[in-house]
């Protein structure tokens, strides 16, 4: 029994500081807290400490690159709560934590600045030029001399009036706060890990185009080339990404034909997911789209433009990858002794193997998948999109991501997850800097709502950033089969302001592709997945330059470059949905107001927030609208409006307060 309370004994009882609680932490400091360069981590702690002794609080941090802590005091925010923030001025792997001590040497300051009668002045000054004298001690140089003459200015006071002004000095108390006795100091158990990314994982604007159709003579096969000859036009559209899909050889075996036909015919060209041929593997490049000279060329003149090439990763092989003649063991085996194909009952994807993780040579599996990705790293690939990462192990994920970023912190994971949340979840913990989410299939103004809020404000948003696209080569959907280009418009806005990270596959979605292989079907009809597709990019109706305007005002407005900020209003009608996004930081604010029905005129009566736009409760303020350039005068918190879909189906507005008036003319910010 004594035995039992030892072990249940403190370290020290004399340390009487509790550090209750440390934010933000994910899973208790199990995962990294995520965070972009150039920003401030703002860190908040509980503490406190038995009767009315005073605290010091720490925050400590240091990249993990470097073995001292740098420290910064917290500072008292009312109910035992603190907070300090420190900048991220480097890429990388961070650790903090928070350090607490009960300090004798304030605990006596602040206490001798409410102490009235004489005597009690007398007997303090005394007790604190002994707590000073120690502090001393602990000096050295000019600092120890000062704090020594201060202790025995302290002594030697006798009249009550000069005991005041010589206890409280500023200068020396602050001295003295450089030397404090940190013996009985109390640490937060655990370092907790922060990962900086590069400001393009908290914003980017993504395109997604095939490097096969992107010749200008129909019917014959793009190359690099072609995409680097795109690359304006991608660029005059405002993307910061360029996402091409696997770029590898495609297999032969099994391939499959147009519109997913399980026999291809002999000019079909097959999945660039089945990834895999005799010209080689994950290594290689497709022969037709060129060279890994050509790759080197266009991953350059996109850097020139401010564009950054996103490169598929899918690892899974066809039938005649390499790999399977060479590491048979990486793979399953049916009863017959064949491969096992990929399959999601009933959707069977016979020109797919599926890595087995569970070889007993998955040491040397896991090596080699790295070493792809290093590979593609060393070619000027900085951002990948990772194919199904949900299919593979977890621990893989982990492993893989946190050695790549340790040697290459400037790249970039995006996770191509349509699963279960707590996995979606899981992976962006793992590691990945982005996340596809469920917006392609969220209509209602009810769904909307209630999925944004919980991506920008619920506990993700630590680690969590969503990038949201209205269609993938996978998914066509219904609001698309039907709204036509109403449609299109509304969900491009939903887009580009509900998230700083977005993405449209084009060029279908800017030329309004909407028709399905068959109804209930998602799949585009003649899908770039099975086949050569030619694109008139000059075609009447394309939305090219409504998503050139959008992306400038999300470069124009801080606001919407982050997750953070946001906030629904009112508007009593169902179809019409209201939001901001509001940087104070930047004195930004912009708020959006779409149709959800691409057929009807709607209107209806929009609450704002008028405290969280930062506009006084009975002055007028303008409203922007930087789809039109159209300006509008309002006044107070509830305001009508009304959007004809046929025209334009939303309203982005910046807010604008007034400021002065000069000559009769109303100025707005």
């Amino acid at each position: 029994m004594a035995e039992s309370r030892d072990r249940d004994q403190p370290a020290d009882g004399r340390a009487r500081a509790v550090i209750d609680a440390v934010r933000p932490a994910v899973d208790g400091g199990r995962f990294a807290v995520k965070r972009c360069v150039g920003d401030r981590m703002t860190v908040e702690a509980d503490c406190f400490t038995d009767g009315h002794d005073q605290l010091r609080v720490m925050l400590r941090w240091r990249p993990e690159t470097e073995k001292a802590w740098r420290e910064l005091e917290m500072q008292p925010l009312g109910n035992d709560l603190w907070r300090a923030s420190f900048p991220l001025e480097a890429l990388g792997r961070y650790r903090y934590t928070v350090t607490a001590w009960v300090d004798h040497f304030l605990t006596w300051r602040t206490e001798f600045a409410r102490r009235t009668e004489a005597e009690d002045l007398r007997v303090a000054a005394r007790v604190g030029a002994a707590q000073i004298a120690q502090i001393a001690a602990r000096a050295s140089g000019k600092a120890r001399r000062r704090l020594a003459d201060w202790a025995q200015a302290l002594r030697a006071a006798e009249a009550i009036e000069a005991l005041r002004p010589v206890a409280l000095d500023e200068e020396l108390a602050a001295l003295a706060s450089k030397y404090p006795d940190r013996g009985l100091a109390v640490h937060w158990p655990a370092e907790l890990p922060l990962d900086v990314d590069p400001v393009l994982a908290r914003c980017s604007a993504w395109y997604e185009m095939f490097p096969r159709s992107a010749s200008r003579a129909p019917g014959r096969h793009g190359t690099l080339r072609d995409v680097e000859a795109r690359l304006d036009y991608v660029a005059e559209m405002g993307f910061d990404v360029l996402y091409l899909p696997p770029v590898h050889p495609i297999g032969r075996e099994r391939r499959k034909g147009r519109n997913n036909a399980l026999l291809a015919g002999p000019g079909d060209v097959g999945s660039p997911w089945a990834i895999g041929a005799r010209e080689g593997g994950h290594h290689a490049l497709h022969p037709e789209l060129g060279t890994l000279e050509d790759f080197r060329r266009l991953v350059a003149r996109a850097r020139a433009l401010g564009i950054e090439l996103a490169l598929d990763i899918a690892f899974q092989c066809a039938p005649d990858h390499p790999y399977v003649g060479e590491h048979p063991q990486w793979f399953r085996r049916r009863p017959d002794g064949s491969v096992q194909y990929a399959e999601n009952p009933p959707k069977k994807y016979q020109d797919i193997y599926p890595f087995n993780f569970e070889s007993g040579d998955w040491r040397a599996l896991w090596d080699e998948l790295k070493g792809v990705l290093e590979f593609w790293i060393g070619e000027g690939v900085r951002v990948f999109r990772v194919d199904n990462p949900h299919t593979k192990p977890f621990a893989f994920w982990e492993w893989a991501i946190e050695t790549v970023k340790r040697a290459h912190p400037e790249v970039i994971f995006l996770s191509e997850a349509f699963t279960r949340p707590k996995v979606m979840h899981r992976l962006a913990k793992l590691g990945f800097g982005q996340s596809y989410t469920y917006f392609a299939w969220r209509n209602t103004r009810h769904e909307l709502t209630e999925y944004f809020l919980e991506l920008a404000h619920g506990p993700g948003r630590e680690y969590l950033r969503p990038n949201v696209w209205p269609n993938t080569p996978d998914i066509l959907t219904e609001a698309l089969q039907y709204g036509g280009r109403p449609a299109f418009m509304a969900r491009l806005v939903l887009a580009a302001t509900l998230a700083a990270n977005y993405g449209i596959y084009g060029p279908v979605y800017e030329l309004c592709e909407s028709e399905a292989r068959e109804p209930g079907s998602e799949e585009y009809l003649d899908s770039e997945k099975y086949q050569l597709r030619h694109w008139d990019l000059e075609r009447p109706g394309s939305l090219r330059p409504f998503v050139a305007l959008l992306n400038r005002i999300r470069r124009e407005n801080p606001a919407l470059q982050s997750d953070q900020g946001l906030r629904f209003f009112d508007t009593g009608n169902e179809q019409l949905i209201c939001y901001a996004k509001i940087a104070p930081a930047h004195g930004n604010a912009v708020v959006a107001l779409v149709s959800l029905d691409p057929h009807h005129v709607h209107s209806g009566w929009v609450e704002l927030d008028l405290a969280a736009l930062g506009i006084a409760p009975d002055a007028p303020f303008q409203m922007h609208d930087l789809l039109s350039g159209a300006r509008y005068l309002w006044q107070g918190a509830r305001n009508f409006v009304q959007l004809d879909p046929q025209r334009v189906p939303a309203h982005v507005f910046r807010v604008r307060t007034r400021v002065h008036r000069e000559q009769d003319f109303d100025y707005f910010l």
